[in-house]
């Protein structure tokens, strides 16, 4: 059984893709890999209240995404495509010949999403935690969207810092009450580092603060989750406020679920969007009776 914790994990480091990429791992080499992908500004040591609690022995694999904890930043935006070449560059190093057992969370769980549409051959199964898309747009978004993003461009975008990681956690405190003080440090350190004099600042890189010039489209992501195979999970927080299905009707919601050809889905209860900081026992025990 793994009892790990993020002192307890170990880092490796992979150049591809134009960039050096921070992995994290826990558990043994030769226990069956489950892989970790963490949502948007979020890291790969966040997920160290579910490993926590997992029950069986595993590899868990977590990359930090572009721009995020320990990986490198691109010199230009962010894009859906770059995190589908860095989740198929993940795989061939830790899953070479062997169809992955994916869980995403937001962000991550999008990525999962398409990627096991795009490469249905090499995922397994698949959990989506809150990872359903965002909300719908319309053409006419795009005037607005573009202008803003023109005039994001002429500033430099920059996270404020704080006195110290506990003065950190308390922020993160205020924004989630469920996260007690133990877990709002942990997520603090997690997420900040120290700099030279002292203070403590977000890892991520603070362009992720410039609004995507890009529209969602979820009509091209539908199409590619109607090409995934693999037996797909989608976990609901029940009381999330971050998600993009919840501005859908039903009908509309309904579209997104049809797309997949084995769908299943389950909720989790007294947890906002970070599910995986406010009930990582539930989340699990979800993923363990999933993938196994």
């Amino acid at each position: 059984m793994i009892k790990p914790a993020v002192s307890e994990s170990r880092s490796q480091f992979h150049e591809f893709n134009g960039l050096r990429h921070h992995v994290r791992l826990w558990g043994d080499d030769d226990a069956p890999a489950l892989f970790l992908l963490h949502g948007w500004m979020d890291a790969s040591a966040s997920f160290q209240f579910v490993v926590a609690q997992l029950q069986r022995d595993w590899r868990v694999i977590a990359p930090d995404w572009r721009g995020c904890g320990l990986s490198g930043r691109p010199a230009g935006g962010y894009w859906f495509p770059d995190y589908y070449a860095d989740l198929d560059a993940l795989l061939a190093l830790y899953s070479p010949d062997t169809p992955a057992r994916v869980v995403g969370h937001s962000m991550g769980g999008v990525i999962a999403c398409t990627y096991a549409g795009l490469r249905p051959q090499r995922v397994a199964r698949l959990i989506s935690l809150e990872g359903f898309g965002l909300a719908r747009t319309q053409p006419g978004d795009a005037l607005p969207r573009l202008r803003k993003w023109l005039d994001e461009l002429d500033g430099t975008p920059r996270f404020r810092d704080y006195d110290s990681f506990a003065a950190f956690a308390a922020r993160l405190r205020r924004d989630n009450p469920r996260l007690d003080d133990a877990r709002a440090l942990a997520v603090a350190q997690a997420w900040a580092r120290e700099t030279a004099d002292g203070r403590v600042e977000p890892l991520h890189d603070p362009r992720h603060k410039r609004v995507n010039p890009v529209l969602f489209r979820l009509e091209e992501l539908l199409a590619c989750w109607r090409e995934c195979t693999a037996p797909v999970l989608w976990v609901f927080a029940r009381d999330s406020k971050g998600s993009g299905y919840l501005s859908d009707t039903p009908e509309q919601l309904a579209e997104r679920k049809s797309a997949f050809r084995d769908y299943r889905e389950a909720w989790i209860e007294d947890a906002g969007h970070m599910m995986h900081h406010d009930q990582p026992a539930a989340v699990a025990r979800l993923i363990e009776d999933f993938m196994t």
